[in-house]
């Protein structure tokens, strides 16, 4: 007997571009065992739902309807976090960048050398990330081998969907916390690569089409930022990166001010601090870039002819008072950007709030006017709305969330959205009055009681998912997939 898919059916909101998104109120989607997106069809209701099981070959699937108030969104991408610093949270705002890193991050890192103490808090952070809406998540560890090896141990066994990174670090930092030399970095970096590769891919996630889908979990090169690398090192990992063209790379850039003239200063023979990157071979299609403050015109147009993607962090950059990043512009510039959490320079690991404050930093950009008010429209992408100097619309938030996320980790093809063939990494929100969140109106209760019950529309969901973006919580989380799995939410028992 050939197994059936699983069937959802009621409201379904997906990403489809920067400008647009499609809010379908009653939707029919289908989830293959492999956990794979079969089929979707719009605007099916009442008897035409048995018709359309019919046509489908699965009139015997199980149909999951939805709730008053629940809907499907793809999952939130997180380009950019720490997992050691959790334990940081909502600690050092009072101190800028480097100040920051002495003060509070090296010390909390430093601890890892502990695996009993790294595993602990690992299965803490990876549980906090997935009830918070995070199906795919781009994980700095320590300089430490083991521990890493642990988190990326604990992510498998979870099944979020992740790149980890050992941090690469062998300059100016604590003599305590630092590494030996470039030669222990790479093998540190070659031994971690293996263990995560040698990891074999759970039944449940084999695909049945004709490719493999992408391991769950990914190694991914982590120079922490051109000021803890050597020459030696970043030579040694652009050597390691052109023999591994599908290794993903990620680092941070100009993040503040501070940093960036450091940068300078060690790599002189650089043009810039992109320029420090494309040298040694680390600035490619499949770099992420964290944060990008304060890039230069000459860094836009590299990052953009390499095709690497920045990861907003605006959370992070209010913190810790590094400025605001001219989101906008590198949009209309056609790079690539996504959203990160970066704990704990960010005091939050849900990228809702993320979400806000880059709707925050938008609308801050905008109050001051650009010296050449054409000069960002001339240079936009053919065809492409401008959004420099103006507010980030909620298509365009959302957008970012996802599918944005999903360009910047190369997994665009896998996910951000749905699409027929492409994973089922889904949250099933819930803005009705049992989530229990305060913070949240809808109108609507369980029993589809209230200010437009009637009306299951476009226009309502529209309102559901500009309330879930800046009012939800975990609390409005019920469950969370990847790969069709049920992984976390609030209705998760562990």
């Amino acid at each position: 007997m050939i197994p059936l898919p699983t069937v959802y059916h009621g409201p379904v909101i997906n990403p489809r571009s920067l400008t647009a998104y499609d809010a379908l109120p009653n939707c029919l989607l289908a989830v293959s065992p492999a956990g794979d997106i079969a089929w979707l069809v719009d605007d099916v209701q009442g008897p035409m739902v048995q018709e359309v099981l019919r046509q489908k070959g699965c009139v015997h699937a199980e149909v999951i309807t939805l709730k008053v108030g629940e809907f499907l969104i793809p999952g939130f991408v997180d380009t950019h976090t720490h997992a050691p610093q959790l334990p940081n949270l909502g600690i050092g705002g009072q101190y800028e960048l480097l100040d920051w890193l002495e003060k509070c991050t090296f010390p909390m890192e430093r601890k890892f050398a502990d695996v009993a103490f790294a595993e602990r808090t690992y299965r803490s952070v990876v549980r906090r990330a997935i009830d918070c809406g995070t199906t795919t998540c781009c994980y700095y560890g320590t300089l430490h081998l083991e521990a890493t090896k642990k988190l990326a141990d604990i992510l498998n066994e979870k099944g979020q969907r992740a790149f980890v990174g050992k941090c690469n670090m062998d300059r100016n930092c604590p003599a305590s916390y630092v590494e030996p030399s470039a030669a222990q970095s790479l093998a540190d970096t070659h031994a971690l690569i293996a263990h995560i590769r040698a990891h074999p891919a759970p039944p449940n996630i084999l695909s049945s089409a004709a490719r493999d889908p992408a391991p769950l979990v990914q190694p991914i090169l982590t120079p922490r930022f051109a000021i803890s690398c050597t020459p030696d090192l970043l030579a040694a990992l652009g050597t390691l990166a052109a023999r591994d063209p599908a290794l993903r790379i990620q680092t941070h850039i100009s993040e503040n001010r501070k940093e960036v003239a450091f940068t300078k200063e060690l790599f002189p023979a650089s043009a810039s601090y992109a320029g420090v990157y494309d040298d040694f071979g680390l600035l490619r299609g499949n770099t992420i870039l964290a944060h990008g403050v304060h890039l230069e015109e000459a860094e836009l147009a590299l990052i953009r002819a390499r095709g690497a993607g920045i990861s907003h962090c605006p959370t992070s950059n209010f913190n810790l008072s590094s400025g605001v990043a001219p989101v906008g512009k590198y949009l209309d510039r056609g790079i690539k950007v996504g959203l990160g959490t970066d704990v704990s320079g960010g005091f939050s690991p849900s990228i809702l709030t993320v979400i806000q404050h880059a709707s925050i930093a938008a609308k801050v950009t905008s109050f001051a006017p650009s010296p050449s008010p054409s000069a960002d429209r001339l240079e936009s992408e053919p065809g492409q709305a401008g959004f420099a100097g103006k507010q980030l619309p909620i298509a365009t938030l959302f957008y970012l969330a996802t599918m944005g996320g999903a360009q910047v980790c190369c997994m665009d093809d896998r996910i951000g959205s749905f699409a027929v063939g492409k994973a089922f990494d889904a949250l099933l929100v819930n803005v009705g009055e049992s989530a229990g969140n305060p913070a949240l109106w809808c109108g609507l209760d369980e029993a589809g009681e209230g200010e437009g019950a009637n009306s299951n529309s476009k226009e309502v969901l529209d309102g559901m998912l500009e309330r879930f973006l800046f009012c939800g919580d975990d609390r409005n989380i019920e469950r969370v997939f990847v790969q069709g799995r049920f992984i976390g939410g609030k209705g998760f028992m562990q």
